[in-house]
């Protein structure tokens, strides 16, 4: 497609045209010629050669540029047609070629055929086993069905056969009331099979029936006879009854209700077997209001074994007449009693239960609350709501224990001296380290043994176990299972609330010394031990694995705040011995012209006194623990030297002075090194650093590089500078007066004195 070009183009081309001033045809068609092979468009050239009036002129160019093109073109076919031959010989082979691969192709079809076609026929194959597949799976789902069926049949014909009526019975009604038969055979047999079973049982409760009959003839006269000579014993064997219903509930022998039955008999002989049954529904419904009188002359926690055992044999009785008595009571009539029953005694305990204050109390309750509604659950009547009771009421009983806990942690606390334990028998160790894990070796130590904690540490351990216990026991009732969660929550409170608040209480009222502190502090070390086999024993009481425990846990030291307490209190405590030690400081001669290298008379004091506690604290404090005190201590003595610079006292202090001071750094550091070994050295010359950037400064030669940023950053970032130019400031007006002297006779200013002149002078403006 020709490429239209501008006008301004083509007629600039023309114009360049007429420049050149040809006015041969072949002069004119040179920029024809350049416009064609350029692509431009003609339509200027054709308009001014007519305009111009020569079109022969513009027809000359056009027919010599067409000659030239078709020169051009024989030139090209000449070039190339050797070309062409070349590319028809190519085509030529490229034919054979392809009949080749024809040939192939064909060769390949026919290969394909014989391989794919056994192909073809496992794919149907297997097209077809998975269809079989699918019915199969299809079937066994069905099977699986029917096994459920089945399985209640089995069941049924067990119970059968061990005179379970009443259980076969459930079983039948659950396969005709719940099940989906979808085999037509099995659905026949069983349509079949439920009413001749239905017929069996009746036959069966006749045969025994009538056996029955038989038997009361032999037995009435004795029974009689027993009845008359017992009257006056009647409470007595009521009793009696209502303890064998609940421990021998399975023995039919166990419960004689041959005259129930009797009289059962004889009415319904009458036709009066309707009023019968509502005189009996009646005089029972009395008998259980009169079960539900609480005694208010006894206290509940005497007398609630005996309410509850009272109810529960009435409900034994009523669930083996509702099996056994032929239709004397409904399902429909027990029940009704029982949720009478139910809403009684839940009124009753939540009543009791807003009274009492003791927890063991309540727990007690608990336990034969639990006991009872497990027993009652055998026989399927539904305990949740008497359960739900007990789970409303864990947060007042954790509350009880709570508060129970607090006063044998405080009774404790207060019962002890803060001195190690000494035991001197195994079975000393083994109750008070052993049980609560808190030993640090596998081996057994020789007696008598000094132990690093104070009697405070067992007696809490044993109370915090007795909590994890009881809790455990009150909230693990009615089949419980999943309540590791509750018992840990309230684990936290005691550790958190009760224990944590107890030792703060005790670290901020009740200790005074250096050594109680210390006791104290290697108290809080054991207990951190300690809480980890509680956490333990929480899990393996509650029933749960270990590795849960742990994932659920790893929160914080709960005893965190009570031990940083005695751990600040510690190195309180030892702050003012180190102060009573810095008043020796008074006795330091400020402006002396000489020093003495092994550190002023405070120095030496605080050493021996330290090298002392070490000795002490190493056989009761761990490592780390030692380490935070002495980090305290060393930082406090680094603030007080600081300190002495800017006292009041302190006019002004000679270079001696400050090498003094340097020297006493000197022992505070060596005694880090010697002390604590290589892996604590950096921690604690860390604490001294304040003081030892002062003193640096103070004996460098250029004290003005204080006011370099990079300088300052890297040598001197502990030191305040309010604080730096007020310690120069006596430091310079000492200068003055050590060189004032030889002010006459110096020829220059001496170079340390302009450079604390320039510090304090940049300070000054600065600050």
């Amino acid at each position: 497609m020709r490429q239209k070009v501008s006008p301004t183009s083509a007629e600039a081309t023309m114009r360049g045209a007429a420049k050149a001033g040809g006015d041969n045809g072949r002069s004119d068609g040179l920029p024809v010629s350049a416009a064609i092979s350029n692509g431009e468009d003609l339509g200027p050239f054709v308009r001014r050669a007519f305009a111009a009036g020569k079109p022969e002129t513009l027809l000359s160019a056009l027919r010599h540029f067409s000659r030239a093109k078709e020169s051009e073109i024989e030139d090209v076919c000449r070039d190339h047609y050797q070309d062409f031959i070349a590319a028809v010989d190519d085509l030529r082979s490229l034919l054979a070629d392809a009949d080749s691969l024809k040939s192939s192709l064909s060769d390949s079809n026919l290969l394909l055929q014989a391989v794919g076609g056994p192909l073809l026929s496992s794919l149907d194959a297997f097209l077809e086993a998975r269809s079989q597949a699918q019915n199969i799976s299809l079937a066994m789902a069905s099977i699986r069905r029917w096994i459920g069926v089945l399985e209640l049949c089995q069941r049924a014909n067990a119970h059968l056969s061990n005179d379970d009526l009443y259980l076969a019975l459930r079983c039948v009604d659950r396969i005709q009331r719940d099940l989906l038969v979808e085999s037509p055979t099995l659905r026949r047999m069983l349509e079949k099979q439920i009413p001749e079973i239905r017929a069996h049982v009746e036959r069966k409760i006749g045969k025994e029936f009538g056996d029955w009959l038989v038997q009361i003839r032999v037995i009435s006269r004795n029974l009689g006879q027993i009845a008359i000579g017992n009257s006056s014993a009647a409470r007595q064997r009521e009793e009696e009854l209502h303890d064998i219903a609940l421990h021998d509930h399975d023995d039919g022998s166990s419960l004689d209700l041959t005259p129930l039955h009797r009289a059962h008999h004889i009415h319904r002989t009458l036709g009066l077997e309707s009023r019968f049954k509502q005189y009996y529904f009646e005089n029972r419904k009395l008998q259980l209001t009169s079960d539900f009188q609480v005694s208010s002359t006894s206290p509940f926690l005497e007398s609630h074994q005996i309410f509850f055992a009272q109810i529960a044999g009435f409900f034994i009785v009523e669930d083996r007449i509702l099996r056994t008595g032929d239709g004397l009571t409904t399902k429909i009539d027990v029940e009704s009693l029982w949720e009478t029953a139910m809403a009684k005694m839940i009124s009753v305990l939540e009543d009791q239960f807003s009274r009492m204050q003791t927890a063991n109390h309540l727990l007690l309750i608990k336990d034969y609350v639990s006991l009872f509604a497990v027993t009652l659950r055998h026989y399927g009547y539904s305990v949740d709501p008497l359960l739900e009771i007990l789970n409303k009421h864990r947060d007042k009983y954790h509350e009880l224990l709570l508060s129970d806990c607090r006063k044998q942690i405080g009774e404790a606390i207060a019962a002890d001296v803060f001195e190690q334990m000494l035991m001197r028998k195994e079975y000393e160790y083994s109750m008070n380290v052993l049980s609560f894990q808190l030993q640090t070796s596998e081996i057994m130590p020789a007696f008598p043994f000094v132990a690093p904690f104070s009697s405070t540490v067992p007696d809490c351990c044993r109370i915090v176990r007795s909590f994890i216990e009881d809790s455990v026991s009150f909230m693990s009732h009615g089949g419980q299972l999943d309540f590791y969660h509750v018992v840990n929550k309230y684990l936290e409170r005691l550790l958190g609330e009760v224990l944590d608040a107890a030792l703060s209480k005790l670290v901020e009222s009740s200790v005074h010394g250096v050594s109680q502190a210390m006791q104290v502090a290697a108290n809080m070390v054991v207990l951190e031990r300690a809480c980890d086999f509680f956490s333990r024993h929480a899990a393996q009481l509650s029933g749960i694995p270990l590795r849960m425990a742990e994932k659920k846990g790893g929160g914080e030291f709960p005893l965190k705040r009570s031990r940083d307490a005695a751990e600040e209190l510690l190195i309180g405590l030892l702050r003012k011995k180190i102060d009573e030690f810095m008043l020796l400081t008074e006795n330091i001669n400020w402006t002396a012209d000489d020093f003495s290298s092994s550190g002023n008379e405070y120095s030496n004091e605080v050493i021996i006194y330290l090298e002392t506690l070490v000795s002490t604290a190493q056989q009761i404090l761990p490592v780390q623990v030692l380490k935070r005190v002495l980090r305290g201590v060393l930082a406090h003595i680094s603030e007080r030297i600081v300190g002495v610079f800017l006292d009041e006292s302190v006019k002004r202090f000679s270079e001696s002075a400050v090498s003094g001071i340097d020297a006493d750094l000197k022992l505070f550091e060596s005694f880090a090194e010697v002390q604590m070994g290589n892996s604590a050295v950096g921690d604690l010359r860390e604490a001294l650093v304040e003081a030892r950037q002062l003193v640096n400064l103070l004996l460098s030669n250029h004290p003005e590089n204080f006011l370099n940023p990079v300088i300052r950053e890297k040598s001197y970032n502990r030191l305040d500078y309010k604080k730096v130019a007020a310690i120069s400031e006596k430091f310079r007006d000492s200068s003055d007066r050590l060189f004032g002297a030889f002010g006459a006779r110096a020829l220059k200013q001496n170079p340390k004195k302009k450079a604390l002149d320039t510090l304090v002078r940049r300070l000054r403006e600065a600050y």
